[in-house]
């Protein structure tokens, strides 16, 4: 870490924490001079009843509001699409993103698109969206992505497949509502994917080339409470403290990366959801253990950071074995987790794929983040290696 360096952070302007915190909308709202939410979220959450929790709320206050609920996992092109035309069929002030990181991710990229021209590829990173739509007040509710706090969304291109970053201002919510009490609908899997997609940011956040220590201290405080809390909650859905400690991590995971910055797991990550429709944690889950040992050579303190305040090793173990440690840690966690391997899940790809995705891990950024970074070969190695 450059110690002269300028950390850059951006965030929401309001953050709220805590159980029943999405039912302080309406005074948000009210305190941001909105009344008029266009709420953005998936089908699922309204079986849920999640989002009547929210709409009764609203309605209670007087604030009118409508429902785009066509949001698909891993949103798409068209899906942002689909929602631009509900945005401009009202007279909307505002976005609710309620749900996962996808209803999030969408929010995002619907508010932003309502004032930028063009097809939303082409504002993909390195490309800096700083032209802000309306508001955003971003509702999580599932504890992973931390895309409630972060500059960054990732939308799917139904053309060409290939999951694209995109960053800036306009991506940062003017509120984020943090509420656990959505997460105890999650079953086993949900809940391991996610946890262990918040434990890929901070660590990454924290071994990042760009991290600094601003971002360190919220990368330090995710990776420990995951840890610590994963396992339990999800052996014991209903376990509150788990539950909350894990909500927390993911936006304290979220914050860090957000500002410092994913490495290879994410760059590699995301050309298996578009290509093979795989869980954006899963696949972090797959390769975390793998990346983490191809990398550990480069950045051996930090990592040996990552495994002492996880609980895997002592202070006082040398940096050599406390990085071992990391990697058994991560092999062990995916075991009680039954995290598969890829192929395990009948996914078949060729050495033609291979090089494919390895060009698009390159090609968002994220690799060049790592403590090593890798070349396309190395990168086409380990998808071998991980399949």
């Amino acid at each position: 870490m450059n110690v002269d360096a300028i950390g850059r952070v951006q965030s929401p302007r309001i953050i709220r924490i805590g159980g029943g915190a999405a039912l302080e909308v309406a005074e948000v709202l009210l305190q941001l001079g909105l009344s008029r939410p266009l709420i953005v979220t998936d089908r699922n959450l309204i079986a849920l009843g999640h989002v009547v929790t929210v709409t009764d709320v609203l309605d209670s206050s007087a604030i009118h509001w409508q429902v785009f609920d066509q949001v698909v996992e891993d949103p798409t092109d068209s899906c942002v699409d689909a929602g631009l035309e509900a945005l401009r069929s009202g007279d909307f002030d505002c976005i609710i993103g309620l749900g996962g990181g996808s209803p999030m991710d969408a929010a995002k990229a619907i508010s932003f698109m309502s004032v930028n021209p063009g097809h939303v590829r082409d504002y993909k990173a390195p490309c800096q969206i700083d032209r802000c739509g309306p508001p955003l007040i971003l509702i999580p509710t599932t504890g992973g992505t931390g895309s409630e706090l972060t500059r960054w969304c990732v939308i799917t291109d139904t053309e060409q497949p290939e999951k694209y970053n995109l960053s800036g201002l306009a991506c940062v919510a003017t509120a984020a509502l943090i509420d656990w009490t959505f997460t105890t609908t999650k079953p086993p899997r949900i809940t391991a994917d996610t946890a262990v997609d918040s434990m890929t940011h901070a660590i990454e956040a924290y071994v990042s080339r760009k991290a600094f220590a601003y971002t360190d201290a919220f990368a330090l405080a995710a990776m420990s409470s995951i840890a610590k809390h994963v396992r339990t909650a999800c052996k014991d859905p209903e376990n509150e403290e788990a539950r909350a400690a894990l909500m927390l991590a993911a936006s304290q995971a979220g914050m860090a990366f957000s500002n410092a910055s994913v490495a290879l797991v994410h760059g590699m990550s995301r050309p298996i959801g578009a290509h093979f429709h795989v869980a954006h944690g899963l696949s972090n889950a797959m390769l975390l253990p793998a990346i983490t040992e191809f990398s550990i050579g480069s950045s051996r303190e930090r990592y040996a950071t990552c495994a002492r305040v996880m609980g895997w090793a002592d202070d006082s173990d040398t940096d050599a074995i406390a990085c071992d440690d990391l990697v058994q840690g991560l092999k062990s966690l995916n075991a009680d987790l039954k995290v598969p391997r890829v192929g395990e899940l009948g996914h078949n790809a060729t050495q033609e794929m291979f090089e494919l995705m390895a060009a698009q891990a390159l090609a968002s950024g994220s690799p060049q983040n790592n403590p090593r970074i890798p070349t396309a070969e190395e990168i086409v190695r380990l998808y071998h290696q991980v399949w």
